[in-house]
């Protein structure tokens, strides 16, 4: 059992974590316009600040966290599918249709496959030094 000291740094070094990795999120989405860093880097991104986020809540490690993580991604993603956006009807909601996303496409799933194997090593190597 760690000390109280301990899990309040960790849970402030992931709410840092997720904040910076936020507004790198919201820049990517609202100024990059290319073809590689917003449709890849941005969607390798997003289950890296779901996973820095949850771990504000459980600062202790979850080994399965970075699938469990990935299994929501593509969850969303599915949902995408089978236009979640208009069967809730917030297709005229722009903040709504951005954050649950309109548009399903396999690419989207690898790259949040290689997002959460990233979390996974990063996590990892943390925790062996």
């Amino acid at each position: 059992m760690e000390s109280g000291v301990k899990i309040l740094k960790k849970r402030v070094y992931y709410m840092i974590l997720t904040i910076i990795l936020l507004i790198v999120e919201v820049f990517i989405a609202l100024f990059v316009h290319d073809r590689i860093v917003r449709p890849y880097i941005g969607d390798l991104l997003v289950v890296v600040v779901i996973y820095t986020f949850v771990r504000i809540w459980l600062p202790d490690s979850v080994q399965r966290l970075p699938l469990y993580v990935f299994l929501f991604a593509t969850g969303v993603e599915i949902l995408q599918y089978f236009n979640l956006v208009e069967l809730l009807g917030v297709e005229d909601n722009p903040f709504l249709r951005v954050l649950l996303g309109t548009a399903f496409d396999v690419k989207d799933i690898m790259c949040y496959a290689a997002g959460c194997v990233l979390v996974w090593i990063v996590e990892r190597k943390i925790r062996h030094l």
